[in-house]
């Protein structure tokens, strides 16, 4: 694994002290789990592209000029393809590069595509470093959260709404908001906070995930018994319909692990069916399940393997 400072093959400068390359087998490590001690920045880039060679350098400049309040990872994707098409069915636009994403706290929190100047650079990076340093606002999400955990969806609700009015952009805490209401059977109310969202918070990963939550919580009102569904995919394991029917069934019943492993054995026999149905609802369970979500792993990595076969 290379440490920070080592030598950036991607910048055409000397090393830094906060800038590294990075790998697929040093991802984990050197983005997703060092960004929960403070911010990361990924850079997706390849030795061709023209707009790679302007913007690397400028990112690279701003990050040193931080001093150590963010860090910074290189990603040649031509080395790493199979990194790039991981995160790409995820959900993150790989399309184009070079594309420049940040992380805090495990998660993605801001991204660019294209070379921007430098002012643009300085406030994305003034942005992370605020969103992974908010004090006592971080203090009072995790509260929030521990809140919503225990059953507290009310109690919840309420702080989520006073962080949210302190702190307008915090994606985090109208996410919060919005599952806190789901949670209180509100599902009107949840939709509306939804749609009332400004476009850069609404499309920011937690509002996503919450966003996913809402989409199945829809479906589970018309979820069908779990009984009688799996009674059908026994007598007919090719009815695609019923399949289906049951993951959706299994998931508003709280199995999701059941529910994974039905969308995945369609899946399997038949990635096409209904507009590709099966891959678009594990996604959507992934998403409300959040990153750290065992089953949402496991499913993953399982329906990779899958897309590579």
């Amino acid at each position: 694994m290379l440490e920070f400072g080592a030598n950036d093959a991607g910048s055409g400068e000397g090393p830094g002290t906060y800038v590294k390359d990075g790998t697929e087998a040093t991802f984990m490590a050197d983005v997703v789990e060092a960004s929960r001690e403070q911010p990361v920045i990924v850079d997706f880039w390849a030795p061709w592209c023209g707009p790679c060679k302007t913007l690397g350098p400028a990112l690279e400049a701003a990050v040193e000029k931080a001093r150590g309040k963010v860090r910074m990872v290189k990603i040649d994707v031509d080395q790493n393809p199979r990194l790039v098409q991981m995160l790409a069915q995820q959900g993150l636009p790989m399309q184009s590069i070079p594309t420049v994403v940040g992380f805090v706290g495990g998660q993605i929190a801001d991204m660019f595509q294209g070379a921007v100047p430098p002012g643009q650079i300085d406030a994305f990076i003034d942005a992370l470093v605020r969103t992974g340093g908010s004090g006592g606002l971080e203090e009072a999400l995790e509260a929030a959260e521990e809140m919503l955990d225990g059953g507290a969806a009310a109690d919840a609700a309420q702080t989520f709404a006073a962080i949210a009015a302190e702190d307008p952009a915090s994606a985090r805490a109208h996410a919060g908001l919005i599952r806190a209401h789901l949670a209180m059977g509100e599902a009107d109310r949840a939709q509306a906070l939804l749609d009332a969202l400004p476009g850069d918070v609404a499309n920011a990963p937690e509002v996503e995930a919450a966003r996913a939550q809402l989409a199945l919580a829809g479906q589970a009102a018309a979820a069908g018994p779990v009984a009688e569904l799996l009674a059908r995919v026994e007598a007919d394991p090719d009815d695609r319909q019923a399949r289906f029917d049951l993951a959706t069934a299994l998931e508003a019943s709280g199995d999701r692990a059941g529910a994974v492993d039905q969308l995945l054995e369609l899946f399997r026999r038949d990635r096409e069916w209904n507009d590709g149905a099966a891959k678009a609802q594990l996604l959507t369970i992934f998403e409300a399940a959040g990153p750290k979500d065992p089953v949402a792993l496991a499913g993953r990595r399982r329906l990779g393997s899958m897309i590579l076969i």
